[in-house]
């Protein structure tokens, strides 16, 4: 598979996160933890890497981070790269710790910094299916989580020096005001369903507005003709699913049924669907969404129309043939891989596109892979 594309540039803040190899343990201890900050630190100071928020699963981390050098591969890869060196050191092991390359989404910290906190911070207590509510019983837990900048922003322990909390600033004026409103904030999403903000993700790669996605255009077309390709043919998959999907959005009369093709199929972020549609955020749409499906869980003729627009929207993504055709709903929530059958020509270049479904979701997340 192709790299994921980078963008770096002076000043870039960055979402970045990196799971362990097969998913398994990255830290086996509290010392390890420690050990991981120690060296996160020494990356700030060798590289300059600036730490807005962090959180430490058992198999992955959360960094919300911050690259004056414009430098985020050479810091982040000297941080996982040392990091891996000492914890096989001390467990006599030798190979991969974490699981291919880091992820990063760039990030537009005015618009985004306070809905990024808060998701990176909930990670050790909300639950693995997104869709669900975050238990309210499980406040206590997160207040007491200690591998997490949650406890500096809301005030319970000092800020470490090599921490930044600047974005308090988006919270309100005054360190202890600020803090407070931090600390609402947190406790508002305890008995909700939140709305992940990859959710308002552009192209897979940016969380900001136009502006943002402009720049990065225009960084790119200064790169190598090979990242811009793959960013135009990421644009070229992304614009024709949504097409496809508003095409057959057009065809249904019931409003739920026009939201689940635009979002579930092609794709559209809840939040621009929802201001389309008269709802206040893109929670509203969750919830249509979630209840849509469970009657299709319930109701074979839902089913059966899900399946039938699927295979509609599958034959009109002319990028994109499937290689099974899909299971009828019921039971299990299984997953069907839509493997490409040929390759596809994309300004010049040779590149395969893929996806995946989920039934009964239905869900379909196009990548593109570049033959480099």
């Amino acid at each position: 598979m192709a790299r994921q594309i980078r963008v770096e540039f002076e000043g870039a803040v960055y979402h970045v996160t990196a799971r362990g190899n097969e998913r398994r343990r990255i830290y086996r201890g509290d010392a390890d933890r420690q050990r991981f900050l120690e060296t996160l630190v020494e990356a700030g100071k060798e590289h300059g890497l600036g730490v807005r928020g962090y959180c430490l699963m058992p198999n992955h981390y959360h960094l919300l981070v911050e690259t004056p050098r414009g430098n985020l591969s050479r810091a982040i890869g000297w941080l996982q790269t040392a990091y891996t060196i000492r914890f096989n050191h001390r467990y006599r092991r030798s190979g991969h710790l974490f699981q291919g390359r880091f992820k990063a989404h760039l990030v537009e910290a005015d618009n985004y910094a306070m809905e990024l906190l808060r998701y990176v911070h909930l990670n050790p207590v909300r639950p693995r299916n997104k869709a669900q509510v975050v238990p309210a019983e499980r406040r206590g837990a997160l207040n007491a989580y200690r591998w997490s900048s949650h406890g500096a922003y809301g005030g319970r322990i000092a800020v470490p020096e090599w921490l930044c909390t600047d974005w308090l600033s988006f919270f309100a004026q005054g360190r202890k005001a600020a803090q407070r409103e931090y600390q609402r904030f947190m406790n508002e999403a305890f008995g909700k369903v939140l709305e992940s903000p990859w959710e308002k993700l552009h192209l897979g790669l940016v969380l900001g507005g136009e502006r943002m996605v402009e720049r990065v255009r225009d960084i790119l077309r200064k790169k190598p003709v090979q990242e811009e390709v793959r960013w135009e043919a990421r644009q070229a998959s992304v614009e024709g699913r949504r097409l496809a999907g508003r095409g057959l959005a057009d065809e249904q009369a019931e409003k739920a049924w026009q939201i689940w093709a635009r979002v579930k199929l092609g794709g559209e972020p809840r939040i621009d669907v929802a201001r389309e549609y008269g709802y206040k955020d893109g929670s509203a749409v969750t919830q249509a969404l979630k209840r849509l499906e469970a009657a299709a869980e319930a109701e074979p003729a839902l089913a059966r129309r899900m399946t039938r627009l699927w295979q509609a929207f599958n034959g009109r993504m002319s990028s994109v043939d499937s290689a099974e055709k899909p299971p009828l709903f019921g039971g299990a929530n299984y997953p069907t891989r839509v493997a490409a059958a040929r390759p596809r020509s994309i300004l010049g270049l040779r590149a395969d596109f893929g996806g995946w479904a989920s039934y009964p979701s239905q869900r379909l997340s196009m990548t593109i892979w570049m033959r480099e």
